[in-house]
């Protein structure tokens, strides 16, 4: 009975988290400008050293990076104008 519950666990475990993922997080709209070119802004700014992280939060990127002087800096960019919100 035991792996039973144990084998149904797993499968739900792997199957069922893309399907999780995919209702969770909404894709850019189609119109979006593409990642790369928000990414090129960011790495025009003053200072810039490295980006360390990227992420689609609430309709919007949210670009964390650092600068020169080691400063964390957190940017969120709208996808259509790739303007900063």
């Amino acid at each position: 009975m035991f792996r039973l519950v144990l084998a149904t666990g797993v499968v739900v475990l792997f199957f069922g988290e893309p399907a999780f993922a995919a209702d969770g997080s909404p894709l850019p709209p189609q119109n979006a400008r593409k990642l790369s070119e928000i990414i090129a802004k960011v790495e025009q700014r003053d200072d810039f050293r490295y980006v360390d992280e990227v992420a689609w939060v609430s309709g919007a990127y949210t670009v964390t990076y650092y600068t020169t002087d080691k400063a964390k800096v957190e940017i969120t960019y709208d996808p259509v104008t790739a303007e900063p919100k």
